[in-house]
């Protein structure tokens, strides 16, 4: 089917969103968009509808469309809720999932890890989010669903920290996450739903001290890390 340009806009501010391109807060100018995407501002309004409506955005009356935002209050939320709703999801994708969509489910970690061995940041963090997208289509629950569309959308953004390592032994975790993406998808074709919350749990505890990171980074170096002497500390 032929993607038409409101289309495209879609897709591509979702992923923009989801990448830190444009960052979170942001305020999105009509003008500039309307020439890059070629869209009148009606259409192009009616896009920012639509991703508000997902949760990408948030419209405000006389100011625009902004970047949904990562403060305070919505990260405290998403650590809150993200173990529940994943552990839920999880559990009805193991009772619920078709033949068909396990076979896409793999797919999608193929695509995942080969991105990893490629050191691909933005494409390991767009085929997580295809991953554990994919397993809220298998649960099939309309209230769960729009909950996790929400939640994987920070979880995306936040993820690019940890699809970036510093050391060998944040590399490591990655090919962690990988091998727990592969125990997760047999526990979904064996339908096991217990065991598939359990591994979902251990899959979330991987991720959330790296994405804690994001909100509660290094303290920046002091006097005595930068090796300062006595006599130039007051000099700064």
């Amino acid at each position: 089917m032929k993607i038409n340009k409101k289309q495209a806009c879609q897709a591509d501010l979702r992923q923009r969103i989801l990448t830190l391109d444009i960052e979170p807060g942001s305020v999105l100018d009509e003008t500039v968009l309307s020439r890059q995407y070629e869209l009148s501002r009606t259409p192009l309004r009616e896009v920012f509808q639509r991703l508000a409506g997902e949760g990408y955005l948030t419209l405000e009356e006389n100011r625009g469309a902004k970047v949904s935002s990562m403060d305070i209050a919505s990260m405290r939320n998403f650590f809150q809720s993200a173990p529940l709703i994943y552990a839920a999801v999880g559990r009805l994708a193991a009772e619920n999932a078709s033949p068909r969509q396990v076979t896409a489910l793999k797919n999608a970690q193929h695509l995942f890890c080969e991105a990893g061995e490629n050191n691909d940041v933005f494409g390991m963090a767009m085929y997580n989010h295809s991953f554990h997208h994919m397993i809220g289509e298998m649960a099939g629950n309309a209230y769960l669903t729009p909950s996790l569309s929400r939640l994987l959308i920070d979880h995306t953004r936040m993820s690019q920290l940890f699809y970036n390592p510093k050391n060998d032994q944040e590399q490591q975790l990655i090919w962690t996450a990988c091998e727990q993406h592969d125990r997760m998808i047999e526990a979904i074709e064996k339908r096991e739903p217990a065991l598939v919350v359990e591994l979902t749990l251990e899959h979330w505890d991987l991720s959330r001290g790296r994405m804690e990171k994001y909100v509660r980074p290094d303290p920046l170096p002091t006097e005595f890390d930068l090796g300062l002497s006595e006599g130039k500390k007051h000099a700064l």
